[in-house]
């Protein structure tokens, strides 16, 4: 009689899958290192190079041997240049205390699901969303109940919905604005509604505010969820430093919530990572402190190719794409191509612009979307525009 072998692996690590955007990154790579040139719309970071004065404090700290071990939360003058900054950009009032800094802001959402998400616990999301966000939840024991938005309204994000999403199990509502991969901008009116429905009723709201500076808003409408006082005993916002200030490399996140949640967050980092590199901290400090101007130049640029990517993509044949309100990806549209000439779903078009056209872009249905591709206009004028010519002519080959 056969007998069956145990995986030698944890559940915990089995419910899980290998981020896929990563992965087309690495295939991407693959087909360089043989000398293949490239388009690359597939990365999800600025083509902007760090700001010198943020380099320049991470060399004086090697020079000046800033290179031991930290406390686990953040050195002092890190954790109040986060609450600093934040109550200037945004009018939120958090204290040093409440504060975290985290090897990127992905990993600030994952010691917060971790500190929050019990075994059988539900958790909101919408739909379509980042990658990551339904991997950890199923790690941390929870379950995902997905809220879906049309591409026909720009994929907004409606308090009603999501409050009738909420059940006795509902423990988080993750939120996402402006959202990868649809760059879609929850309106201010319906964000406050969820937070406040959420904090009515003892149900913690995480904020991933990785793009929060990327909304094309006139900056009056732009608005981070610290601005909601009255929930903050209910909220928990993962900020970044990799997007505003071009430090994706540099692993530099964060995270403001309660005192309590940010003590478990602490701890959890304190037994994951121990600390964050000394060095990364002390050029978050300069970011975080110095001049902030660059940050609406940036966004001016995404802006410029955020229309020409969508007016480009729209004059696809068959390919339609909703206006972003911010963040740097386009979600086009590409259902029409489903079914032809050997196409079966997303991921093959995607994998077929990769070999065939030379163009990297991720398979939407990695995002909860079987009917869109994504791509980041986060690239040189001249890197969109021949990438869009790529696209047309291998969509035109399909018809």
């Amino acid at each position: 009689m056969a007998t069956t072998v145990a995986s030698p692996f944890s559940d915990r690590v089995q419910r899980i899958e290998s981020s896929p955007t990563l992965l087309m990154t690495a295939e991407a790579a693959k087909m360089r290192a043989q000398g293949i040139h490239l388009t690359d719309l597939g990365a999800g970071e600025p083509f902007f190079n760090t700001p010198d004065h943020i380099k320049r404090a991470g060399i004086e700290a090697i020079e000046k041997n800033f290179t031991r071990y930290t406390g686990a939360a953040g050195i002092p003058d890190l954790r109040r240049a986060i609450a600093e900054r934040h109550r200037a950009d945004w009018q939120s009032d958090y204290s040093p205390e409440e504060t975290i800094f985290t090897p990127g802001g992905k990993y600030g959402l994952f010691l917060a699901l971790q500190t929050l998400v019990q075994k059988g616990d539900e958790v909101v999301v919408a739909v379509p969303y980042w990658v990551s966000f339904p991997d950890m939840v199923r790690y941390a024991g929870g379950k995902c109940v997905f809220v879906e938005t049309e591409e026909a309204e720009g994929f907004q994000l409606h308090a009603a919905h999501v409050i009738d999403a909420i059940t006795p199990r509902t423990r988080v509502i993750i939120l996402n604005s402006p959202n990868n991969p649809t760059g879609a901008v929850i309106a201010p009116r319906e964000y406050e509604e969820i937070v406040m429905a959420a904090h009515k009723r003892g149900i913690f709201v995480i904020n991933d505010e990785c793009y929060v500076h990327l909304n094309y808003a006139p900056a009056e409408q732009r608005i981070s969820a610290g601005r909601f006082k009255a929930a903050k005993d209910h909220m928990v916002l993962v900020g970044s430093l990799s997007k505003a200030y071009c430090m994706t490399g540099w692993r530099a996140g964060f995270a403001l919530g309660p005192k309590p949640v940010i003590e478990q967050m602490v701890k959890l980092q304190s037994q994951s990572t121990s600390s964050i590199c000394a060095i990364t901290q002390k050029a978050a400090v300069a970011a975080l402190t110095g001049p902030q101007e660059f940050i609406a130049e940036m966004r001016d640029t995404y802006r410029q190719l955020r229309d020409e990517c969508v007016a480009g993509l729209n004059a696809l044949p068959h390919v339609h794409c909703a206006m972003p309100g911010g963040a740097f990806y386009a979600f086009p549209n590409v259902s029409h191509y489903l079914g032809k000439n050997g196409i079966r779903s997303n991921t093959d078009i995607v994998q077929r612009l990769l070999r065939e056209a030379h163009v990297v872009t991720n398979a939407g249905d990695t995002f909860g979307s079987r009917e869109h591709i994504r791509l980041s206009y986060a690239v040189d004028q001249k890197t969109l525009q021949e990438a869009l010519k790529r696209m047309r002519a291998w969509f035109e080959q399909q018809l």
